[in-house]
């Protein structure tokens, strides 16, 4: 379980595809506190560390994972948003994210406004994936505040210190980022259409 609270950036320095399988290797400020096993969301998919050498740590996405998120189009030198799992009675400063990605969107645009970023997606509403206005959203693992909610699309407000610490500031108008839709959210939708 994730907050959606990006604890750091980490580099992605080198990728390796074996069979379906891409093994991605990441340096991270937070390495020397990792351990084999451990899982971490990487833009909001969470994988587990196969391996560890010095300040860099390595994961491996399956297939499945590379068709439904962002990771397999990640480059040597890309920035990742990190964060480690909750512990048992922290506080949970974001909403309940699983680190599994339900889909990819586009960003349609970024626009400033007076300090801050407006920055609006478009998704595939035929994935029968809901948001609602005011309601949670996880883009790139970053837990959102959805405004303007539509069929197929939302915006989302970022703070300086959001764009700043995120992957946030990388993000252009044609980029694809992972959208993980709010757990309760999903769950009602489903009773509903029953």
């Amino acid at each position: 379980m994730f907050s959606g609270i990006i604890e750091g950036l980490g580099k992605v320095t080198a990728l390796q595809k074996e069979q379906s399988n891409l093994h991605i290797t990441v340096k991270s400020a937070f390495t020397h506190e990792l351990k084999i096993d451990q899982s971490i969301a990487h833009n909001g998919v969470c994988l587990t560390v196969v391996g560890i050498s010095n300040d860099e740590y390595i994961v491996t996405a399956i297939d499945e994972t590379l068709q439904k998120s962002n990771i397999g189009l990640l480059s040597v030198g890309d920035e990742v948003n990190l964060e480690r799992c909750m512990r048992l009675g922290d506080r949970l400063d974001g909403h309940i994210v699983q680190g599994h990605v339900d889909q990819t969107a586009v960003c349609r645009s970024v626009e400033e406004s007076n300090g801050s970023w407006i920055f609006t997606f478009e998704y595939d509403a035929a994935q029968n994936n809901i948001t609602v206005e005011k309601g949670s959203v996880c883009v790139n693992g970053v837990s959102l505040t959805v405004v303007n909610s539509k069929e197929n699309s939302f915006s989302v407000c970022i703070i300086p210190f959001t764009f700043e610490h995120t992957n946030f500031k990388n993000i252009k108008t044609g980029s694809v980022v992972n959208l993980e839709f709010d757990i309760l959210g999903k769950y009602i939708s489903k009773l509903v259409k029953k």
